[in-house]
């Protein structure tokens, strides 16, 4: 996203402290109410190392980088001179046993609390996002998957209202830890299945209910839009030039292309994400699980996520 012009109207920013990545976001409130993107950053801090353990804890190195990066993003977000600065914590920070020694930092360093999203407060918000996205304003009945590092959000929207709504411990990172032995390894067979099956099994222990008949599945977080970033760079196009419908035999495709390679190798496989190379192939299974499961030929990928749902709930 590009910077714009500083407005006069109130100024939200909010960070979002992810299992993977911590991410800003600095929107204004428009006076046709329109919710526009001044500013959007991403880094890459990987906090939930040992997400997967029975006793989920932060390392030290992980507090560190999660605290720098918030501190490098509460930066970025000060030239818009922001009325309101919203922190928030998904599911590496809720599940660790010393979640709160990492929020006492936070506080100490930067003044800011950080507020703690519960399963369900995660998933409505992600809902309340999606309505944001101008690219989904057609859309009424549809259902929505957010994958991150520590969790997976699973919605349903009849009549552009959130029908279901649930979080499950399907993040990429989680899964990796878990399911594969060696992720500096080519992805094993055995890691496909394994990943496969627990998502489904996960999937039909939760109840979550694929009751649309034809219905639209859009699809947001940072392995999504990795795809693309591997699409971009195949046809040398930007991100925003990219389509944002994939077909899951596009998924399937480009598994069948990284598993057999090296995390090296596959850091090197153009356009991919450094900070997702190592567990963009469970990510990947992850979709396609959820795709047999729903019947799912096409997603539609959006970037309007927890962060604009944070700032509408903000802004009004």
């Amino acid at each position: 996203m590009q910077d714009k012009k500083i407005p006069m109207n109130p100024v939200v920013a909010v960070i979002d402290i992810g299992s993977n990545s911590i991410k800003v976001l600095v929107a204004q409130r428009q006076p046709d109410g329109l919710l526009v993107s001044l500013k959007g950053r991403t880094i890459d801090a990987r906090i939930s190392a040992g997400i997967s353990k029975a006793e989920p804890r932060l390392t030290e190195d992980g507090m560190a980088g999660g605290l720098a990066a918030i501190e490098a993003l509460l930066a970025d977000a000060a030239p818009f001179n922001p009325t309101t600065t919203i922190l928030v914590a998904t599911s590496a920070v809720r599940d660790a046993v010393n979640g709160a020694e990492f929020r006492q930092r936070v506080l100490s360093a930067t003044g800011h609390t950080i507020r703690i999203l519960t399963g369900d407060e995660e998933a409505n918000l992600i809902g309340r996002g999606l309505t944001c996205d101008p690219a989904l304003a057609t859309f009424h009945d549809f259902h929505v998957f957010d994958l991150g590092g520590g969790s997976l959000e699973c919605l349903t929207f009849k009549n552009r209202a959130i029908a279901q709504g649930l979080s499950l411990r399907l993040g990429c990172v989680r899964l990796t830890e878990r399911f594969v032995a060696d992720s500096s390894a080519p992805f094993s067979a055995d890691a496909r299945v394994t990943i496969a099956a627990h998502t489904n099994d996960e999937l039909a222990r939760s109840g979550f209910r694929f009751d649309l008949p034809h219905a639209k599945a859009v699809f947001a977080g940072g392995s999504m839009t990795a795809v693309r970033l591997i699409r971009g760079a195949h046809d040398s196009q930007k991100l925003s030039e990219t389509s944002p419908v994939i077909a899951v035999a596009e998924l399937r495709a480009l598994l069948e292309k990284l598993a057999p390679l090296t995390l090296q190798q596959r850091l090197d496989f153009p356009g991919m994400p450094a900070g997702r190379a190592d567990v963009f192939p469970a990510a990947l299974v992850t979709m396609l699980a959820i795709a047999e499961a729903g019947r799912i030929e096409t997603f539609h990928h959006t970037l309007y996520n927890l962060r604009w749902g944070l700032a509408a709930e903000a802004t009004g």
